[in-house]
């Protein structure tokens, strides 16, 4: 099938021997030869045709398919890239479902053609050679994966379910690139078996709502299983009726569904792990857990792994390493996971993730342990629960899924490449080859837990297939991306053995790469409908759970908001408050309680005058869903304007107190600022490495007062952990307005000089000349940091909306 004159060029710098395109490897130093199929995007793609060849290296091979044949070469490197291509960097860290720049060609028109990577595609040779279902046409030699829509009729119930819980995930980070038509856009949703897949992004500047979702899901509905088809009516009519609005909560009903689903299946997990020190290192720094040379299979459906990789140049890898799994074992073991919702679990992962941070540190400070003395540690931990998979990670080991569809990278590296990436800065094959490009930015141990954001996944997986956790004494050079479909992907056709896979895994990290430990782990996830499938008919009531907010010194106390994704939680969780604090607190109790009574007695009038108010329920058709069960609040700046869970694009705010909890100008704390853009961490500091694209210098704009109208213009994500918003003054209150601070503010000394560049604080500190902000100037802060704030602004007076109105 594959054409016979496409050459593949070896990407070993010392033989780049020409190869035909049916070799893995090259014929003349067994190199694995990389087979890149990308995805062109721009006018200038429609002018080829198969056989041409785009810039000396990209064959066509038919209409907008592309195959590198000089894969071991970089792209150019261009100062300025087009617009159209920053949301695809942005969200490089939705690396299962959204595609990524791989090389953009300034030919043709002002666009110029981009090629995107990572793209629901699969050879028609592959496609025969696993048996995989579903081959549309054998004509073509490269096959776009099934449409939703296509597979949708026939696919299970659970499947079914999974993949609106996907779309769910997306539709916030889409939301936020002006991205979110994509969803709507059936050519572009393609599957593989469960896994939801997306061709390219379709960008609107009028973005649909979640209502419009709803609108679009009620058409499926038409089609879904029977068990689940009146479950997702009711869901349909309440993101049309607008009682499911916002993406969190429609995540919690589909999880409510999914949960019930998984009743019927039962599962068999498998786990087996190596560690080995390698041909060349004195000691073997890495550690696992079940202990190396274990194969056990788990008879309960909960299963726990860990990887550590001791980081490399440190004294006490190896001891740091070790300090982790233990810690990290005995936190998750002691945790009944049974009993928590998946928040709450995400949260408990990051904080058990935090206390071995601590630990390690703890270590090195009291052995007097700076900078490149300090060991410390990365980590990688994949959690099973039942029909949910949760990845954990920091630093650069890795984590793998493997389905007969193919091997997909999980976890991106918290190195320089990774974060210029989402900065929008840069490729990241380009940005890796930089100077420090793969240094790391963050890793256990190497301060204090404020400052670490670990990333927590959760997966849903309704098929067999096998999870590999992995240092990257195995991971450098695509060494798992070579020999996944020779080495792993057996095991799910049941020949093989998973610990001797293991070992063999081992002995291609040592042979091919060979300068590191090397430590794998394996899971093997089996699952199977073995009872009656539930039909759900009803959503059932939901009891949001409590989440965390940063406070001002740092520390997360709990916050009550709606139902958020674990993706999007925050990171950090250091030690319990001071005395000090806790005194202040105690202080603090009598305003509490006077407002906790009025609120209690407005809450009486409210119920007296409530059922008066209220229209015939028979009228609505989404009448009988059950609103979200919040658990009670203490405090509430206003009845009309509710307290944001996240902060949506096109919405208003309004700060209505300090970080220190005060509501007026007498408030301790400083006010919040805004900066001229999101951090670039340890740009400015002597660590950071020296890139070939400058970074600006984040510059902060002013004070925003008490009172304020704000209205959010942007929002990025530098990872899935931290957001950012760009917010635009609309008016200020005069009245509220704190002062700017009267008595000089230290600003916080340099972080000394470490191989791992120190992140850039997630707040800004005002100097004694930062002016208040006025109205129409635009700023950026990190959503973290202004989300306990502010209150959503419903209610705008006609001077606010034209004050609003006249910045645009």
């Amino acid at each position: 099938m594959q054409n016979a004159a496409a050459m593949l060029y070896c990407p070993n710098p010392t033989c780049q021997a020409a190869n035909s395109e049916d070799q893995k490897f090259c014929q003349k130093c067994s190199t694995p030869l990389p087979h890149r199929y990308l995805w062109a995007l721009g006018e200038s793609a429609s002018a080829y045709r198969a056989g041409d060849l785009v810039a000396e290296r990209y064959l066509c091979k038919q209409p907008s398919v592309f195959l590198d044949t000089k894969p071991g070469l970089l792209s150019g490197t261009y100062q300025e890239l087009p617009e159209f291509l920053l949301p695809y960097l942005r969200l490089t860290s939705y690396p299962l479902h959204i595609p990524q720049i791989y090389d953009w060609l300034p030919i043709g028109t002002t666009v110029g053609m981009a090629l995107l990577d990572h793209v629901p595609l699969c050879p028609t040779d592959t496609w025969m050679e696993r048996q995989l279902p579903g081959l549309p046409s054998a004509s073509d030699p490269i096959q776009l994966l099934p449409a939703l829509t296509a597979q949708w009729p026939q696919a299970s119930p659970l499947r079914q379910l999974n993949w609106l819980w996907q779309i769910a995930n997306l539709w916030q980070p889409l939301s936020s690139e002006n991205a979110a038509t994509t969803l709507f856009t059936p050519d572009l949703l393609r599957v593989e078996s469960g896994l939801l897949r997306l061709l390219e992004l379709k960008f609107q500047t009028n973005q649909p709502t979640l209502a419009d979702l709803g609108q679009l899901w009620l058409q499926w509905a038409k089609t879904a299983q029977p068990e689940v088809a009146d479950f997702l009516v009711k869901l349909c009519q309440g993101l049309i009726q607008g009682q499911i609005h916002n993406a969190e909560l429609l995540m919690g009903y589909l999880d409510q569904g999914l949960a019930q689903l998984s009743q019927a299946q039962t599962w068999q997990i498998q786990i087996a792990t190596l560690s080995d020190q390698g041909p060349t290192r004195q000691r073997n720094e890495d550690a696992c857990y079940p202990a190396s040379g274990t194969k056990t299979p788990i008879l309960a459906d909960q299963a726990l792994l860990i990887v550590c990789d001791g980081i490399g140049g440190h004294q006490g890898g190896d001891v740091a390493s070790h300090l982790a799994i233990t810690t990290l074992e005995q936190r998750v073991k002691g945790l009944d996971i049974s009993q928590l919702d998946s928040t709450s679990l995400a949260i408990e992962l990051e904080k058990a993730i935090c206390a071995a941070n601590d630990q390690i540190s703890q270590r090195n400070d009291s052995e007097h342990r700076f900078d490149r003395q300090r060991m410390g540690t990365t980590v990688v931990m994949a959690l099973v629960r039942g029909h949910e998979l949760y990845i954990t990670h920091v630093g650069d080991s890795r984590a793998y899924w493997i389905t007969h569809w193919g091997c997909h990278q999980l976890t991106l590296d918290d190195d320089v490449a990774s974060r210029e990436v989402r900065l929008g800065y840069s490729f990241y094959r380009q940005a890796l080859h930089q100077p420090s490009g793969g240094s790391l930015v963050q890793a256990l141990g190497m301060g204090t837990s404020s400052t670490l954001y670990p990333t927590v996944q959760r997966l849903i997986p309704d098929e067999d297939g096998i999870f590999l956790l992995c240092s990257d004494g195995l991971s450098d050079n695509d060494r798992v991306e070579a020999f996944w479909e020779s080495e792993i992907l057996p095991l799910l056709s049941r020949k093989g053995d998973l610990l001797r896979v293991a070992q063999r895994l081992v002995e291609i990290g040592n042979t091919h790469n060979g300068y590191d430990n090397v430590t794998v782990g394996l899971v093997h996830y089996q699952t199977a409908i073995t009872h009656p499938i539930p039909t759900l008919a009803e959503l059932g009531p939901l009891q949001l759970p409590i989440t965390t907010q940063p406070t001002e010194s740092g520390i997360r106390e709990p916050q009550l908001t709606e139902l958020v994704s674990p993706a999007a939680s925050s990171t950090s969780y250091p030690t319990a408050s001071t005395t000090t604090e806790q005194t202040a607190e105690k202080a603090n109790l009598l305003p509490l309680l006077i407002g906790i009574g009025l609120l209690l007695g407005l809450g009486g009038l409210l119920a007296v005058l409530l059922p008066t108010l209220q229209s015939d329920p028979g009228t609505t058709p989404f009448g009988d869903l059950p609103a979200p069960t919040p658990s009670p609040t203490l405090s509430s700046p206003s009845l009309s304007d509710p307290a944001p869970t996240s902060l949506e694009v096109g919405s208003k705010l309004q700060l209505v107190r300090s970080p220190g909890g005060s509501s007026s100008a007498s408030g301790s704390a400083n006010p919040p600022v805004l900066v001229s853009r999101p951090p670039q961490d340890g740009a400015n500091s002597p660590a950071a490495p020296a890139l070939s694209t400058p970074s600006p210098t984040v510059q902060t704009i002013g004070l925003i007062p008490i009172g304020t109208v704000l209205e959010v213009l942007r929002k990025q994500s530098l990872s899935q952990q931290e957001n950012w918003v760009e917010l635009r003054v609309c008016s200020t209150s005069v009245g509220d307005s704190p002062e700017a601070p009267a008595s000089p503010l230290s600003s916080p000394s340099p972080p000394a000089p470490s191989p791992i560049a120190s992140p850039e604080a997630t707040s800004s500190t005002p100097t004694p000349t930062t002016p208040l902000l006025q109205p129409g100037q635009t700023g950026w802060i990190q959503e973290a940091e202004i989300l306990p704030l502010v209150t959503l602004k419903t209610d705008l007076t006609p001077e606010q909306q034209q004050a609003c109105s006249r910045g645009q």
